[in-house]
């Protein structure tokens, strides 16, 4: 084939790729979560019109009149607030129908058994009928709904996929933890995600690195590719400074006249796993930027703070209560102080005493300090219980209503161990920007961790919560330290 056939023929390739249609039907990660939300709440509302019709001798005329409105809304609301507390939104947890049936099933009795608790927001229940149909019909329905999600919007065919262009930094990290299997149900959150890495494009330059993101072909190819493989979304994977060729941008041009998505690698990342990629810090200077400073965000900021001063007068109400009772069963399981001084940095680095209930044996750290690990032996026994429920945490709004302390926000660590993390994560310090929390987006997201990895992760997700602090982000981490706290996950 001559050099002119050749030409021709991979124009036509072109045209043809360019012309192939797209595959609509797959789900971000975004769309999953849309989708679930939507549908749970099409079915609770519809299992309750369904019960009231059939079991309450309603007529249609007087469930859907205006001040009826209020029963659909109430349960809208408990299921919102329930659903949420018990995570069914967790993607990785939805793919699995092991995994997520208990807490479907727990969501929708609990919410049912709410709204038929509150006269005034429910039905009147004018046949006994009507409150067994409805928790029956309620739990049937999302129990069938979730199992058809888990079992066949999970399938490969429903997936986002991704191609990277370039190879100076490891995306190949990137697609192993998306495939990672590890134990535990909440182990691998980026499984449920519904995205997958087909491999990467490279310009002529590209020597083999040690990875197993295979290479697909050369980066002047890159619209062909991505209509072969029916890609979604081209990851941007170079190093800053280096720049693109003039080549690599007329073809990334291309790829936005066609409307197909370009984004970071830290941005992929950060938009599956909640987390910031501390890893690719220095590759991609976007993740150092602070919030917009806007009226909005100075309004959240001030709003915080308010709150923060009327959570903390309500828990120091909560610690009056407590103290008596922590004090006599210090007394007689773990004779010593009721309560635990000890140094922590705060905002600005700035270091500040943070105070506990004593949860350990006296002079638990007179050798020096060390990470508490799980089944610490230097836990009291009423110690391991104040830890499992967080009550051990409740002095410290001593320290919000002072300043020192948000009621959210990373957790507040120790000098000594601040100098190691800084040394091995260069973004720790950025941690810094906000003030320290009771609870925090890391607390409700991965188990306490004594390892330089598990401060990783955490240091991931603080870092998350640092740039996409907000109301919503507040109120999301409220909701999961509940989870959290009847759950006894605390450690």
């Amino acid at each position: 084939m001559t050099s002119k056939e050749m030409w021709i023929q991979q124009n036509m390739e072109e045209t043809v790729a360019r012309n192939a249609p797209r595959k609509n039907w797959r789900l971000t990660a975004k769309d999953r979560r849309l989708l679930l939300l939507m549908a749970d709440l099409l079915l609770v509302n519809g299992m309750l019109l369904i019960a009231v019709t059939l079991w309450n001798d309603l007529t249609p005329a007087m469930v859907f009149s205006l001040g009826n409105l209020k029963w659909f809304m109430t349960i809208t609301v408990l299921w919102l607030v329930v659903g949420t507390v018990l995570d069914v939104y967790n993607l990785a947890r939805a793919s699995s129908t092991f995994s997520i049936l208990a807490s479907v099933i727990s969501a929708a009795l609990l919410s049912t058994a709410l709204s038929l608790a509150i006269p005034v927001l429910s039905p009147p229940i004018l046949r006994r009928s009507y409150a067994f149909g409805l928790v029956l019909l309620t739990t049937m329905s999302l129990t069938a709904w979730r199992v058809f999600y888990a079992h066949v919007l999970v399938h490969t065919a429903f997936r986002q996929l991704g191609i990277v262009v370039g190879g100076d930094v490891p995306a190949a990290a990137l697609r192993q933890m998306l495939h990672q299997t590890t134990e535990g149900e909440d182990a691998n959150p980026f499984r449920g995600a519904g995205y997958e890495i087909v491999g990467r494009v490279v310009d002529k330059s590209y020597q083999e690195a040690n990875d197993d993101l295979p290479v697909l072909g050369e980066t002047q190819n890159l619209v062909r590719l991505v209509r072969q493989y029916g890609v979604d979304e081209i990851i941007l994977n170079l190093e800053e400074g280096h720049g693109f060729p003039l080549e690599a941008q007329e073809v990334l041009l291309d790829c936005r006249e066609l409307g197909l998505r370009v984004s970071s690698l830290s941005s992929v990342y950060e938009r599956l796993t909640g987390r910031l990629p501390v890893d690719y810090a220095r590759y991609d200077s976007q993740l150092l930027l602070s919030p917009a400073d806007t009226p909005a965000f100075r309004l959240y900021q001030a709003t915080k703070r308010v709150l923060d001063v009327l959570i903390s007068l309500l828990g120091l109400l909560v610690l009056g209560l407590l103290i008596p009772f922590v004090a006599l069963a210090n007394a007689l399981t773990s004779p010593g102080p009721l309560f635990y001084r000890q140094e922590r940095l705060g905002k600005g680095g700035r270091p500040f005493t943070v105070l506990k209930f004593r949860s350990m044996v006296r002079d638990a750290e007179k050798y020096g300090a060390v990470w508490c690990g799980k089944n610490d032996p230097r836990i009291t026994p009423i110690g391991r219980l104040m830890r499992k429920v967080r009550l051990d945490e409740v002095p410290q709004f001593i320290n919000v209503l002072r300043g020192e302390m948000s009621f959210i926000g990373p957790r507040p660590e120790r000098p000594h161990f601040v100098g190691q993390l800084a040394r091995a994560f260069p973004l720790y310090r950025a941690r810094h920007a906000v003030k320290p929390g009771i609870t925090g987006w890391a607390q409700v997201h991965h188990e306490y961790g004594d390892s330089t990895e598990d401060a990783r992760i955490k240091l991931e997700l603080d870092l998350y919560y640092v740039k996409h602090a907000s109301f919503y982000l507040d109120l999301l981490t409220v909701l999961h330290t509940v989870r959290v706290i009847i759950g006894f996950k605390g450690q």
